[in-house]
């Protein structure tokens, strides 16, 4: 019995093998046959264009051939002649849609995009009807910014495709260039279900959630991609923007740090990173970094936006932490160092403030009793943070208040210069004008000068 049972499986397992043989010969032979086929058929139009280069029949088999072997050159090339043969004449045997169509794919795939929309256009013109066509044509048409457009043809190709992620997709980002986010939405959101991969998408998705302030949704997404090697650097660049404009600096330089963590950063992504992050530490008071920054910034853009100014300006307040606080700090901060300047303004004088008013974070008035040993008055000081000019209604104003305080002289500090109109005005006024340079020599100097009248009151 069993040695039967083995006779009969090694019986089936030859059959097997022979007819496994037998296959393979078959599919060769099969493929030998359509390569035979082929090259015949391209032999044979090659023939027939020698002896007249506009064959319409011998043009179709080529442009048959090469499609069908995605040679696109080679196709296109076929189907550009024959889309002129077949515009001028009908040619019976050959349908003038397929030829437009073939021909614009081919010059799709070969990204010439002008002869594809030329070619998908003239293939409309024949049938209005066709998914295809009417999703390459819109695509094509947002590429040109024509997004109304764009709209119209991916509608009927969607009403063909309803599920197409494509078409979802481009939809989508149409409706967003055209400031409709919420419009932009559904069709993203559809595309997103369809495609989880499409981190772009994702990405529009979020800024048009921003578009609609909803802000708190905008974040999460952003937040998720910070870390996606490609949509990252930007998804840290507006993820920052958000939020400074919601004052979190703290925040906001943790994503525009992070973002210049990625690797290949687009250069006008990486310079707005760059430009964020300096002008967020400088609001934090934070100069060294911010110049560190500002310098990166100026090697690779000379002439971004202000980037020579602002670094102009915070290498002096880096060097002045004085000039720093009068321009930046708190108010309770300026408030402090103006009083200080106040009581050393005047040497070996007694000096005792009795009122601080401060006008808007933009500027404080300290009027101070003063007792020096040839003369004692009550003198009023204005202390204007402004880095520009000071005209002559704000010394017109200050005037005012020293004569409401009956303040016997008046002196008014700023970190700008006074215009040609206020200084005539307090020629035959007691106001003394201290412009910039002057007022950078008392910051530098008013801390060993407090330090000085500290001493001297212990001793």
């Amino acid at each position: 019995m069993i040695p039967i049972l083995i006779a009969a499986v090694c019986l089936v397992l030859i059959v097997g093998a022979f007819i496994f043989i037998m296959n393979r010969k078959g599919d060769a032979s099969f493929g030998k046959k359509r390569s035979k086929d082929r090259d015949s058929r391209l032999q044979e139009a090659n023939r027939r264009l020698a002896h007249n280069p506009l064959d319409a029949e011998a043009l179709s088999v080529l442009g048959d051939v090469y499609f069908g072997d995605e040679s696109w050159d080679r196709a296109m090339k076929a189907y550009e002649t024959l889309s002129d043969l077949i515009s001028r004449t009908q040619i019976p045997g050959i349908e003038a849609f397929e030829v437009h169509s073939r021909y614009a794919l081919s010059a799709l795939k070969l990204n010439m995009t002008d002869q594809a929309y030329k070619g998908f256009t003239m293939a409309r013109s024949l049938k209005q009807n066709n998914f295809e066509v009417n999703f390459n044509l819109g695509t094509l048409e947002f590429e040109r910014k024509n997004y109304e457009k764009a709209i119209q043809l991916l509608k009927m190709a969607q009403a063909m495709n309803p599920e197409s992620p494509a078409v979802l997709r481009y939809m989508g980002h149409a409706y967003f260039r055209l400031k409709k986010p919420k419009e932009a939405m559904s069709f993203i959101r559809k595309a997103i279900e369809l495609a989880p991969d499409d981190k772009e998408s994702l990405y529009t998705l979020a800024e048009c959630y921003y578009e609609a302030n909803q802000t708190d949704q905008a974040l999460r997404i952003f937040n998720h991609l910070r870390v996606d090697p490609v949509m990252g650097p930007s998804a840290c660049l507006i993820s920052g923007t958000i939020h400074v404009e919601v004052r979190r600096n703290d925040l906001a330089i943790q994503d525009f740090e992070m973002g210049l963590k990625h690797q290949n950063i687009k250069p006008d992504i990486l310079a707005e990173l760059q430009y964020y992050l300096a002008t967020t530490y400088i609001k934090q008071n934070e100069m060294g970094k911010a110049l560190a920054v500002l310098k990166l910034l100026q090697a690779d853009n000379p002439s971004y936006k202000d980037v020579n100014v602002l670094i102009t300006k915070y290498q002096e307040l880096n060097a002045n932490r004085n000039l720093q606080i009068f321009l930046m700090a708190s108010s309770a901060d300026f408030v402090a160092l103006c009083r200080k300047i106040v009581m050393t303004y005047f040497t070996r004088a007694k000096v005792k403030v009795t009122n601080i008013s401060v006008h808007k974070n933009e500027w404080a008035d300290i009027l101070a009793e003063v007792n020096t040993p040839k003369w004692s008055d009550l003198i009023m000081f204005r202390f204007i943070r402004t880095q520009g000019a000071i005209g002559e209604l704000i010394v017109r104003d200050f005037h005012s208040h020293l004569k409401e305080a009956k303040a016997g002289k008046g002196v008014c500090m700023t970190v700008g210069v006074f215009t040609d109109e206020a200084k005539r005005y307090t020629e035959a006024r007691l106001i003394d004008l201290i412009e910039k340079e002057k007022l950078s020599i008392i910051l530098n100097s008013v801390d060993a000068k407090a330090a000085a009248l500290t001493a001297s009151k212990k001793r």
